[in-house]
């Protein structure tokens, strides 16, 4: 299993320098851990973002795989990308997938990640598929038609570079209203657009992650791990600019956080459940275990690396998912800033 690093950049200015870095993937690689997942961002504050920046910091994106296993981790799994995200790099503004005429922009951006996650040794770039609700609104079947196509010339391209695509399903998500999420898994092809499985935020969208492993496997193709601590049963979902007043402020609940580690009580996804569910259907791709919003991100991924090592890995160690899953990493996520826990920033060199 991998580990999401999100939870280490609280503000747009931390996580910054490469002693941090190095810290962080120590900790990632001491708590049992054998990689990271990347998260998409842009410009000098996002060293970890983009290609660009990878070679900025690290001469080469070859070279930060090297600083990678230099902290005894094996390499990078997987790579998130919010296509509404702008790159100064290339003074793009992002794409809207429900816009045909952002296709081009789509497929640019992508096949920029998947070449480079490529050579860190990835195979999925996950990528938040359609707006937020409180943006959009509920999708009709036209706008799924579009996202579709849009996310079918996405998966083509980058199919060829060993990388598959993983639709990220999240609480604001606009496919959250009227089963928009199956009926867009219907319209794409499964030989190039898969799903990326996020447990708690299944849950926090009153959806049950075992009951679509049971019905969906087959379109699983990465899996985000973490424990939820409430479900969004007011809708607030559908609120504008729900990102900011519900995910990062807690709505009107003031839920504190939204995602804790994975034996924190409650315990609302069963994270032993969920493993065995996907070993006996065969699953074979990563796990990516995160910690959204945590105020001690050290602490969170050692907890959660003692949770895999003696909870989860005996469940992958005594079925015949072991032979064929990667070995467990952890991911370096940051374009959620938000929603991330805080780190030391003192550190200077």
């Amino acid at each position: 299993m991998v580990i999401c690093l999100n939870q280490f950049k609280p503000q747009f200015d931390h996580f910054v320098r490469r002693r941090q870095h190095e810290r962080a993937l120590r900790v990632v690689s001491i708590s049992g851990f054998t990689g990271v997942e990347l998260n998409a961002g842009t410009g000098r504050w996002e060293p970890l973002g983009n290609p660009a920046q990878l070679a900025a910091n690290f001469g080469s994106v070859a070279g930060f795989r090297r600083f990678v296993q230099d902290a005894g981790l094996e390499g990078v799994s997987s790579w998130f990308w919010d296509p509404a995200i702008g790159f100064q790099e290339d003074l793009t503004h992002g794409e809207n997938p429900l816009d045909p005429g952002s296709r081009g922009g789509l497929i640019a951006h992508s096949t920029w990640l998947a070449e480079a996650l490529a050579e860190l040794g990835g195979s999925v770039l996950v990528v938040r598929p359609a707006p937020y609700a409180g943006h959009s609104g509920p999708l009709d079947d036209s706008a799924l038609h579009v996202l579709a196509d849009s996310w079918n010339a996405v998966g083509a391209a980058i199919a060829p570079l060993g990388v598959r695509l993983g639709l990220h399903f999240d609480f604001l998500s606009s496919l959250r209203a009227a089963d928009a999420l199956e009926g867009l898994l219907r319209l794409t092809d499964p030989e190039v657009v898969g799903l990326a499985l996020d447990t708690a935020e299944f849950v926090v969208a009153g959806r049950d992650p075992l009951d679509f492993i049971e019905h969906h496997a087959d379109r699983i193709i990465h899996v985000h791990l973490k424990n939820a601590a409430d479900v969004d049963n007011d809708e607030e979902y559908l609120n504008a600019g729900a990102e900011y007043s519900v995910l990062r402020a807690g709505g009107r609940r003031d839920v504190a956080r939204w995602f804790t580690e994975l034996a924190e009580e409650p315990l609302l996804v069963d994270a032993a459940a969920v493993t065995k569910a996907l070993a006996a259907h065969g699953y074979a791709g990563w796990i990516v275990v995160e910690s959204d919003m945590s105020p001690h991100p050290a602490s969170s991924t050692m907890l959660n690396g003692w949770e895999v090592q003696h909870v989860l890995k005996p469940i992958t160690d005594s079925s015949d998912y072991s032979s064929s899953m990667p070995r467990p990493a952890t991911s370096i996520s940051s374009d959620e800033a938000a929603r991330r826990s805080a780190v030391d920033s003192t550190d200077n060199r």
